[in-house]
């Protein structure tokens, strides 16, 4: 969807085009949905929907990411407080947080750069 001109397609069209199974094409489209890759939009004056993909795509994917991955890092960490940090399961989790909490954290950089490059690129022209 992200190459093609209009930016969207109907249900009909996703299962024409790369010729899957309807079933397999509402399973992606949920995926991508809760990945925030992509949104459904009504037709007007149908019952249809259009599933349409921007040029935000990519950043509100990063951001679904960002949040499930806060969501681990809490469930990680309250196993290591359980499990206690001497324990070697305990440090092994509470070591497994740190890292994720730190590649979110970068994450959450580079995405407010990009907000920022948007931002100077949209402020030039």
């Amino acid at each position: 969807m992200y190459v093609i001109d209009s930016g969207t397609l109907t249900a009909s069209d996703l299962v024409q085009r790369p010729q899957v199974s309807p079933a397999s094409v509402s399973h992606a489209v949920t995926f991508l949905e809760q990945q925030g890759m992509l949104r459904r939009e009504q037709v007007s004056g149908e019952r249809r929907e259009r599933y349409a993909v921007d040029d935000e795509i990519w950043f509100r994917s990063l951001l679904a990411e960002v949040q499930a991955s806060d969501a681990f890092v809490a469930a990680i960490t309250r196993g290591a407080e359980i499990l206690g940090p001497t324990s070697p399961e305990g440090a092994c989790l509470e070591s497994s947080a740190e890292l994720l909490r730190l590649i979110a954290d970068a994450l959450r950089q580079v995405m407010e750069q990009w907000r920022q490059i948007l931002a100077a690129r949209n402020a030039a022209g």
